[in-house]
């Protein structure tokens, strides 16, 4: 249990770390919640004054902006570090590369969740989306969503920051991986939305729950290799 402890300890020092360096580059965070509200506005202003249509397009244009966000989100964690060498430095230190790993994860869900809470709410206003009775359930989703995207996106992230094309090649190597969980928290969102007349939410659910466990163990076994290219 102590080398638990020490492990989730680094852990938790290392996202804190990633956290107040992100906070303190301002212009990235608020270059990332433009990034999605821009999207948000530019797909609203595409469908048209329909509000049916506006309706029906909600959960995914929702998780469209959260996940193109997202991808500056994760790789700005790695990018922070890369540029003043401290990325090196911390493959040097004599801790598990677990450990690592799931402090840039937790840094990364944090971001996410933060850019959830922000986006939800300009969703709903721009869509004209019913959520009052649907918002825990939401709320359950863009967690479990936040977390998959954070778990692959931390380990994509990390094997692509030492290339020079790493603007351009992670989003074309996360996007195709984020699939299933794109699929599966829209779906989990329609379905929220509409009253889940079908009984398919459980089953949504437990895809993204799935997805969340294996990017994690994914993450948890390679992201060692990217520390020590």
């Amino acid at each position: 249990m102590n080398a638990v402890a020490r492990h989730l300890a680094v852990a938790r020092a290392i996202a804190a770390k990633d956290l107040r360096a992100e906070l303190r580059g301002r212009q990235a965070v608020t270059s990332t919640l433009f990034l999605a509200a821009l999207t948000l506005l530019i797909f609203g202003f595409a469908l048209g004054p329909d509000h049916a249509r506006l309706a029906a397009a909600g959960p995914g244009l929702l998780w469209l902006a959260v996940i193109l966000s997202g991808v500056l989100a994760v790789g700005r964690l790695h990018q922070l570090e890369m540029e003043d060498g401290a990325f090196e430095l911390l493959a040097l230190y004599p801790i598990p590369r677990a450990a690592i790993y799931l402090g840039k994860a937790l840094g990364g869900l944090a971001a996410m969740l933060a850019l959830g809470a922000l986006v939800l709410p300009l969703t709903v206003i721009l869509y004209a989306l019913d959520v009052v009775s649907s918002l825990p359930g939401l709320v359950l989703v863009i967690g479990l969503g936040a977390l998959g995207f954070a778990a692959i996106g931390t380990l994509y992230a990390g094997l692509t920051v030492r290339l020079r094309a790493r603007e351009v090649l992670l989003p074309l190597l996360l996007l195709p991986v984020v699939a299933p969980l794109l699929l599966a928290a829209v779906s989990a969102t329609a379905s929220l939305l509409a009253g889940d007349p079908f009984g398919e939410l459980s089953a949504w659910l437990q895809l993204l729950i799935g997805y969340d466990l294996a990017m994690l163990l994914a993450g948890g076994l390679t992201y060692g290799l990217a520390l020590e290219e």
